[in-house]
Order: structure tokens, then C-alpha cells, then sequence
């Protein structure tokens, strides 16, 4: 059975809570998107991730709306893409993701990318910070900001945000930057938290999985769970999607965290946020 919703939620700095597991929808096609987002809620999920840059944020609304459930019980986040950057640019963009949703409001709207290269993070932010003042969109924060990045929004609006959404799993387990969102006060929130899939032949984690009769997904994401990440995990089959949103009913020991943690290497399966 799936955890209790209640069990899930991290507070956020601005008094909301999220969903810990989310359903994660990148890379899942739109043919698919709204099963497979159903199928998430269905089996339990409260939190759906996606972005305009995956072309799935109409079938995220769907399921939504045809899930039968209060909206206030669905977490629904959309990230504004590099092309969008810019002040007016970014209030253009959330209008025309809220269109494409077919939603009266989004739970929690993140800036994609930083992309230094533009140099326009900062009025970006300016725009969600407005968009988050007049109650269009509830919440508001980053993915893939480095610490320096942060630290320029937040000291241009006083603003900081409640999430930075970045790639986060044991080869990269972003120690630093958790150490400046602890005293921020932003969650961190991770993306390829298998990443991409690579962990799941790891001998280091097989034992592991096989003493906890779990498979190696669910010990990783337990791992994020257990530091108080937030994690959104993607999968295609209903199998998967309940597996990875049942990760509350064992523990890790410490001989466990301890052999995750040799695992750390720094190695990204995406690219850096300053190489743009």
C-alpha cells in the first residue's frame, strides 16, 4: 500500500509542504503521458514533475483533472525553459504553460536552467517572484543552480527559493551545495536520482537490495529519502511506479549509508549548469 500522503510532505521555507516522491515525466512521451501520470496517481503519487521543455505539461493536466480528486491534494510542477528567459519573456512563458496545462493554478514553478551564457537568470527570477506576489503560481524556485547562482538571486530580490532541483544521486551526492540550501533554507530536490538508470547494476548496491529484499532502485531512493531529499523517479510500467513510491518501509543501516557513500565519484550523467 502506499505510504500515507501525510508521511510525504517537506516543508517548504514560504509554509507549503511537497510531496517527497514525486512522478517524474521527463523523456516520457505525450502519447503515454497522461496513463502514465494517472497510473502514478492512481498508485498513490501526490506530486507530478514536468516542464514545457518535456511537451508533456497538457497530459499532466489531464490526469489531474480526471484523477477524480480535490486539486488541492495534487502537487503539479512546471520549469520555464532557456529560451524563455528574460523578465517579460518569463511571465509569457508561464501563461502559455498554465494554458497548455488547462489548470486554474500550478503548485510550483521552477527556472530550468540557469544558462549564464544569457545572463538573464536574475530578471527571470524577478518574474516568477511577481508571478508567485499576485497568487498565479503558489511556490517558486530553481533546477540546476550552483551555489553562486543562488546567492546572486537571492541577494538581487531578497528572495531565495524554496527548492533548487539538481542531479543528485550517490556518484554525485552534491555535499557542498546541500551545505549552502541547509542554510539558505531551500530543499533540495533531485533529478537523475538513479542516474539514468545506471546505478541498477551496481554491485556495490546489489547486496544491499538483497538484504532488505528491495530492489537496487528502491534502496537508492530510500537513500535520498533518508537525507530528506525530494525525488522524483520516472518509470513506465505500474510495477515500477509502486516500487519506487515504496521506499518508507525499511531502513537503511549504517554499514549501508556507509558503502553508498564510497560510491561518490562527482561524475554527472548531464551537463555542468556553468557550461552553457
Amino acid at each position: 500500500m502506499p505510504h500515507p500522503l501525510h508521511a510525504l510532505l517537506i516543508a517548504l521555507h514560504d509554509g507549503r509542504g511537497i510531496p517527497q516522491v514525486g512522478y517524474g515525466m521527463y523523456k516520457v512521451p505525450a502519447a503515454d503521458a497522461a496513463r502514465l501520470a494517472r497510473t502514478a496517481i492512481d498508485l498513490g503519487y501526490r506530486h507530478l514533475d514536468t516542464a514545457a521543455l518535456y511537451g508533456n505539461e497538457a497530459e499532466a493536466g489531464l490526469a489531474v483533472r480526471e484523477s477524480g480528486l480535490p486539486r488541492e491534494e495534487l502537487f503539479v510542477t512546471s520549469k520555464l525553459w532557456n529560451d524563455d528567459h528574460g523578465y517579460d519573456e518569463a511571465l509569457r512563458a508561464f501563461d502559455a504553460s498554465m494554458a497548455r496545462f488547462g489548470l486554474d493554478r500550478l503548485d510550483l514553478f521552477l527556472i530550468h536552467w540557469p544558462v549564464p551564457s544569457q545572463d538573464r537568470y536574475v530578471d527571470t527570477w524577478r518574474a516568477l517572484v511577481r508571478l508567485r506576489d499576485e497568487g498565479r503560481v503558489a511556490s517558486i524556485g530553481v533546477s540546476n543552480f550552483h551555489a553562486h547562482h543562488l546567492r546572486r538571486i537571492i541577494d538581487a530580490t531578497g528572495v531565495a527559493p524554496v527548492v533548487n532541483q539538481v542531479e543528485l544521486h550517490p556518484w554525485l551526492p552534491q555535499r557542498e551545495l546541500r551545505v549552502f540550501h541547509k542554510a539558505a533554507g531551500i530543499r533540495t530536490e533531485a533529478w537523475s536520482p538513479l542516474a539514468r538508470g545506471r546505478l541498477l547494476d551496481d554491485p556495490v548496491l546489489e547486496p544491499i537490495a538483497a538484504k532488505h529484499g528491495r530492489s537496487v532502485a528502491q534502496v537508492v531512493l530510500a537513500w535520498h529519502v533518508a537525507q530528506g531529499t525530494i525525488v522524483i523517479p520516472k518509470a513506465s510500467s505500474a510495477e515500477r511506479i509502486a516500487q519506487n513510491l515504496d521506499v518508507f518501509s525499511f531502513e537503511l543501516d549504517e554499514a549501508d549509508v556507509a558503502a553508498i557513500a564510497s560510491l561518490e565519484t562527482g561524475e554527472r550523467t548531464g551537463r555542468d549548469p556553468d557550461g552553457d
